[in-house]
């Protein structure tokens, strides 16, 4: 299949020989006319010599490499790659480091597919495009889902509209591109919880905090808990599962708390040790007593997903956890995370450190956290790392 030429300028081809998947728009020498966005090209030296093909589109990340080398694109390397993705996969459960019937099949980059989200919660696959020419191979995506498994999935359901550019969005709807989707259930380190991948977060659950749940659940024993941007409760009923003597979820979506209702419901944890609250996280901090909690997650969303807002992002993450450092009672812990890949692992532990110097305690690290194995990064693109976590020890 022959597809448009576009030729790099003198120099600019070494971060595609180094394998890194993106080619920002300043690299670029020339190009075929009447190119339009999520358009597969061919991607040149100055030489002429062809270094790879991948998605187009017209901003600063100009191409997302699909193939390195002089591979010519063939249909077929959707069903090579989410195979390869899914052998991953249930590698990772059969060695028992993925101890859940959810988890993400594709992480992007991670997986060589750029601008690629697939989530699996049971029998329902989630997609999410974050690229146009992602978007308009969706059916050949799913046909390669559907190889994979075909009698595991009984529903693919495309879930890109908001994660796309919105011009091209205004003309797309979220959808079951395959089956029909019915209310997903899930079971991870032995909770159950309600998936709603049509009115939830991201694809209707936070795969990512997997294994870092299972570690609140060892630490929760006895103590008072506080679970911030609760969500739907995967921290809140990890922490009572662990025998927390109290836990308190704070979420400002009311939605998020019906949610977290019934999933205390289904693992049968309703209890009056537990509290839930709809309130927006800082000013609930601000109203709260010192040195109350024994053990405190921070867990926000993204405060900055461009450079742009990175220095406001850091100072947001500052002031969340000096108002938490406040409230920890001595020999309390912390669960601080940052999920924005523009703020890297040093600036996220600089803010956090800043905040601890603020209040003036004495703070310990026990260890970094981050991702599961499930979202690898791809090692020669390091921005693929975005979740950072650091568990405190508070004196």
């Amino acid at each position: 299949m022959e597809l448009p030429k576009i030729y790099l300028k003198s120099q600019r081809d070494q971060s595609i020989l180094r394998r890194h998947p993106w080619v920002f728009s300043g690299a670029i020498a020339s190009m075929d006319s009447g190119l339009k966005d999520g358009e597969l090209v061919n991607v040149y030296d100055h030489h002429k010599a062809l270094l790879a093909f991948g998605h187009f589109y017209k901003g600063s990340i100009a191409i997302k490499i699909l193939s390195f080398g002089t591979a010519t694109y063939h249909p077929s390397i959707w069903k090579e790659k989410l195979a390869l993705a899914y052998d991953l996969r249930i590698s990772l459960i059969r060695s028992g480091l993925l101890n859940s019937d959810a988890w993400r099949w594709v992480h992007g980059e991670g997986d060589g597919l750029p601008g690629l989200i697939v989530d699996r919660y049971g029998t329902t696959v989630v997609i999410q495009c974050h690229t146009i020419g992602m978007h308009r191979s969706i059916d050949l995506i799913a046909e390669a889902i559907l190889h994979c498994d075909p009698d595991g999935i009984h529903c693919i359901y495309d879930k890109s509209k908001e994660s796309l550019p919105p011009e091209y969005a205004a003309n797309i709807e979220n959808r079951a591109v395959f089956g029909d989707l019915i209310p997903c259930q899930i079971s991870e380190h032995g909770l159950n919880y309600h998936i709603d991948p049509v009115t939830g977060q991201k694809t209707g659950f936070f795969l990512d905090q997997r294994d870092n749940r299972a570690l609140v659940k060892k630490w929760s024993q006895g103590k008072k808990v506080l679970n911030t941007f609760s969500y739907t409760g995967g921290f809140s009923l990890a922490a009572l599962a662990g025998g927390a003597a109290e836990v308190c979820s704070v979420d400002v979506s009311a939605r998020a708390m019906e949610l977290l209702d019934k999933n205390l419901a289904l693992n049968e944890l309703q209890s009056p040790n537990h509290t839930s609250i709809v309130a927006d996280v800082p000013a609930f901090l601000k109203d709260q007593q010192k040195g109350h909690y024994d053990l405190i997650i921070l867990d926000p969303p993204a405060f900055a997903k461009s450079i742009h807002k990175r220095h406001n992002a850091i100072k947001a993450y500052t002031r969340l956890n000096q108002a938490a450092l406040q409230l920890i009672d001595q020999k309390g812990l912390l669960f601080t995370f940052s999920c924005s890949q523009v703020v890297t692992e040093e600036l996220f532990y600089g803010a956090v450190s800043a905040a601890a110097m603020e209040v003036g305690r004495n703070v310990r690290l026990l260890a970094r956290l981050g991702q599961g194995p499930d979202h690898p990064v791809n090692f020669f693109h390091p921005e693929g790392h975005y979740l950072k976590g650091l568990l405190l020890y508070v004196e």
